[in-house]
């Protein structure tokens, strides 16, 4: 291993003594950079003051030997390939509840029908809240293979519910599994990539479309064949088609946690433990990483006690310390007993521009949290309510159109990708553009006059929606701390989900039959899309700390 080469800034009597700390870290880290790693160090997407300067340093050191090691070899590891799972389960399995709504509706003949739904969204929302929380707090690794397993389980069950109360049980449970898969997966796949490929992060949303058109090609047939002609002939023995789907969907999913568990053998996050005072352990993850790319790391632990040793050099006098932000083992101890005293939640908010970027993301994801489910959700049930009219309302032409619906999505994705690259439009500048043509897209399906015409309308809309989803997935971690990454994550994902809750409800009280939801959801978008371009982080060409 490399030595590392340590050296004092003069002290400025004038300076605080928490900000002559952070100028010897940062100098330490430049430093070993330089020594070790042949490159500019990359200050991050987030401005000095928004985290822990000890953190910060060794982050920074960290960040630059995963982009030696990734840019000299260029190979990816295989995990993210299977992170890719979260995106697909993420989108799937909520297309699954709007798929067979049609279906259970007419053998349980519940009302409304929206109370499924409200099902799924309760389930999605404490999953969101106690994976995201409980990735900062125990780990990445278990929540990363543990929410597929729910999934599955519970997804096969609900294909045995005997009433509509079962169905709804299950539901709420297996998006319980749903509702942490992506907070976790998406945060786990930055802090293992190249800063300078953040932007593939983008790319996998194209597994998101894909969710969609698994779940369509596979209700196709098994709903349009085996489920019943109409809402007075229709029951148990006569449709099947939703409860095969079903266990079929269940099925992928535990073959997927088979995959993820016992295929791969998945680390933890080398950020995540180096924020719990692990530095050893996160020293030996990067080697491990560098092993399987075939390249010898020079990262030594050396290389992080350091920044240690430099920033404990200076007298803690009048610095107002607060444990649970240092990487020390104390800290860590500390952290253990204090787990839920609210400091993960408090370093969202450290600085005001932070912050303020914490608060709109939590603003968006909540009104397109309402937005995509008050349309999405019922999106069959109104093609075939439109086919009624114009005599194409067969379940095989209401599936065959949410197919191609599905295909439009990937050309969104690929689009989201490219645009992100590009230079003065960005994440932010792609995702707002994305995201008002969206709402525009609803307003205009609204002058469809068959079903054929809402088709064409909501081909354009997956197009535009899967680019603003591409884009919002990569863009929330990318400007959260690793610290603090899994509940910034869970937070964005509550709020989507709560607003969620909301849209089965509206849609309770509203008539399905006219435009008003699809007015509301599509004035929701273009708000956003407003909203968007007043956040205060551009992360590109940055790396995420």
């Amino acid at each position: 291993m490399a030595s590392t080469q340590t050296t004092h800034e003069p002290e400025d009597s004038g300076m605080p003594p928490l900000d002559r700390k952070a100028s010897i870290a940062n100098t330490t880290a430049r430093s070993i950079i330089a020594e070790n790693f042949s490159q500019n160090e990359d200050d991050g997407v987030l401005e000095e003051g928004s985290l822990d300067p000890r953190y910060r340093a060794k982050a920074t050191i960290l960040n630059a030997a995963m982009q030696k090691m990734l840019t000299n070899n260029g190979r990816t590891w295989d995990s993210e390939h299977i992170k890719s799972f979260g995106w697909f389960i993420d989108n799937m399995w909520p297309q699954v509840t709007a798929l067979i709504l049609t279906s259970v509706e007419r053998e349980f003949k519940f009302s409304p029908p929206s109370l499924l739904a409200l099902s799924q969204n309760i389930g999605l929302l404490v999953g969101a809240a106690v994976w995201g929380l409980a990735a900062d707090l125990v780990g990445r690794r278990w929540a990363f293979n543990l929410t597929l397993l729910f999934v599955g389980v519970f997804g096969v069950l609900g294909g045995a519910a005997p009433n509509f109360t079962a169905l709804a049980f299950f539901a709420s449970f297996w998006s319980f599994g749903v509702g942490g898969s992506l907070p976790v997966d998406s945060a786990i796949f930055l802090e293992f990539i190249n800063g300078k490929s953040q932007w593939t992060l983008t790319l996998l949303s194209i597994w998101w479309a894909a969710g969609q058109i698994v779940a369509s090609l596979v209700a196709w047939p098994l709903i349009g064949n085996y489920g019943c002609p109409d809402e007075k002939t229709c029951t148990k023995e006569n449709n099947w088609g939703w409860r095969y789907f079903i266990f079929t969907m269940g099925g992928i999913s535990l073959v997927l946690f088979i995959i993820r568990f016992f295929v791969f053998d998945m680390y933890e996050s080398p950020k995540f433990l180096m924020g719990k005072a692990r530095d050893a352990d996160a020293v030996e993850v990067v080697h491990k990483v560098a092993k399987y790319n075939k390249f010898e790391s020079s990262l030594s632990l050396d290389h992080l006690e350091a920044i240690d040793r430099q920033y404990d050099s200076v007298s803690d006098d009048a610095v107002p310390t607060n444990p649970q932000n240092y990487t020390t083992a104390s800290a860590a101890i500390k952290r253990n007993l204090e787990k839920f005293s609210g400091e993960h939640i408090r370093a969202l908010f450290r600085t005001k521009q932070l912050a303020y970027s914490t608060s709109l993301i939590i603003l968006l994801w909540g009104l397109i949290g309402l937005a995509f489910p008050l349309y999405n959700c019922f999106l069959p049930y109104l093609l075939a309510t439109k086919g009624n009219e114009n005599g194409d309302a067969s379940l095989s032409t209401t599936y065959r159109n949410y197919v191609i619906i599905g295909i439009c999505g990937v050309p969104g994705s690929l689009l989201a990708t490219a645009a992100v690259e590009l230079p003065r439009i960005g994440r932010k500048g792609a995702m707002s553009i994305a995201t008002v043509l969206t709402g525009v897209f609803l307003f205009l399906s609204t002058t469809s006059k068959s079903s054929n015409a809402l088709l064409g309308w909501n081909c354009g809309y997956s197009v535009s929606s899967n680019a603003m989803y591409g884009i919002l997935y990569a863009y929330t971690p990318e400007i959260f701390p690793t610290s603090s990454r899994g509940t910034g994550n869970a937070l964005a994902a509550c709020a989507n989900r709560i607003f969620g809750i909301m849209a089965p409800v509206i849609a309770g009280y509203t008539d399905l039959k006219t435009a008003v939801p699809v007015y509301v959801s599509g004035g929701l978008f273009v708000a956003a899309g407003i909203i968007m371009i007043f956040l205060p982080y551009e992360p590109k060409g940055k790396t995420s700390m």
